[in-house]
């Protein structure tokens, strides 16, 4: 293992919250964990246990301590115990903050029959659907029974809405005794975009690109939205393995010349020269795509589900999958800025979300 440098905005009195999080790549969740280290939780020191990878690199980059180790799904759940254990024996953390399910049952077997530092998890999606995550009936049902009966070791679970708390409550049953708390993922003003944004309307859809994100939904749509708008120009950033068949569709309904696939973007760049975000997923939990669209004034569509309503209002989701539906959706957000979403001032910004967090661990290990 080797270890990164110091974390910011803690001193070496603070106790150590050790972050868990078995997967090198950067999506939701590692963004989560870098806004979090890089703001900071009041009175503790955040160190990221992770694979190397774009996690890490960023991390080291932006001065948070970082271990690397032989963690997660490649390296086997009995190598991610060993890698687990040998770093809190080495750290002494007074909370161990897993991210994912296989780091939270990592974490449950680590320390099932021995004493160790309090366990916390927060949970970033867990769908009402699990054959969105599961491959099988036999799979879901064993790993609902694997974190209810890793949840008996754990001390606390953050959920990043409401509506993930209540998918804990009834997939997984925790015990009674143990506390939930609901941190939204906090999000800061963005400042007014520097470049003016090209003519013409212009969508994009920023997320994997799998099955989940219904994204041949969004491309009918966008199809109709081009009788409309010929100049419209749709941007379906990310990757995924999905993007052939996608790529396809977009051959086969006669639209490939106003769709590119640029891979993995610069949000903040994306956001700066876009009208609406699109996001018709059968499920998301606290998008952070939906928190920086609407903190940098773009127009939104999503879908009704998870934690979407409470992020939106009520005239940004669409409930339909017809693409005569979408289209009109997106095409009322894009021509009527007036009438965009907004994200609500109550919603937390970083700093807010990271002393909900310390309030959480000196709740839990006291």
């Amino acid at each position: 293992m080797t270890e990164g440098s110091e974390g910011r905005l803690a001193t070496p009195a603070d106790p150590i919250a050790l972050w868990v999080v078995p997967v090198g790549d950067f999506g939701g969740v590692a963004r989560h964990v870098l806004d979090v280290a890089i703001t900071g939780v009041p009175g503790w020191r955040i160190v990221v246990l992770a694979p190397a990878g774009p996690l890490v690199d960023a991390c080291t980059e932006a001065g948070v301590a970082t271990i690397t180790g032989e963690l997660g799904p490649a390296h086997g759940l009995r190598r991610s115990v060993r890698t687990l254990r040998g770093c809190v024996d080495r750290l002494r953390p007074a909370v161990v903050h897993t991210h994912l399910s296989h780091a939270d049952i990592t974490a449950g077997f680590a320390f099932a029959s021995r004493r160790g530092p309090s366990l916390v998890s927060t949970e970033h999606g867990i769908s009402a659907d699990p054959a969105l995550y599961q491959s099988s009936r036999l799979r879901s049902s064993v790993m609902t029974r694997v974190h209810n009966l890793r949840l008996r070791s754990f001390d606390g679970i953050i959920a990043v809405s409401r509506s993930t708390r209540d998918q804990i409550v009834s997939r997984w049953k925790p015990p009674a005794r143990l506390p939930i708390e609901v941190i939204a993922n906090g999000v800061d003003p963005w400042p007014p975009a520097a470049t003016p944004r090209a003519a013409g309307l212009r969508i994009a859809t920023l997320s994997r690109l799998s099955h989940e994100k219904r994204l041949e939904a969004t491309l009918r749509a966008f199809a109709e939205i081009l009788l409309i708008e010929p100049d419209a120009r749709l941007t379906m950033a990310g990757e995924g393995p999905d993007r052939a068949a996608l790529e396809a569709l977009c051959t086969e309904i006669g639209i490939s010349e106003a769709v590119e696939f640029p891979g993995f973007v610069d949000s903040c760049e994306l956001l700066g020269r876009t009208d609406v975000i699109v996001q018709l997923s059968a499920w998301e939990n606290c998008s952070y795509t939906l928190l920086d669209a609407l903190a940098a004034g773009v127009g939104v569509v999503a879908t009704p589900v998870g934690g979407n309503p409470e992020i939106l209002p009520p005239f940004s989701l669409v409930g339909s999958q017809e693409p005569q539906a979408i289209a009109a959706a997106v095409l009322e957000q894009a021509l009527a800025p007036h009438r965009r979403s907004m994200l609500s001032p109550d919603w937390p910004t970083r700093a807010g979300m990271t002393s909900a967090i310390s309030e959480f661990y000196d709740r839990v290990t006291q």
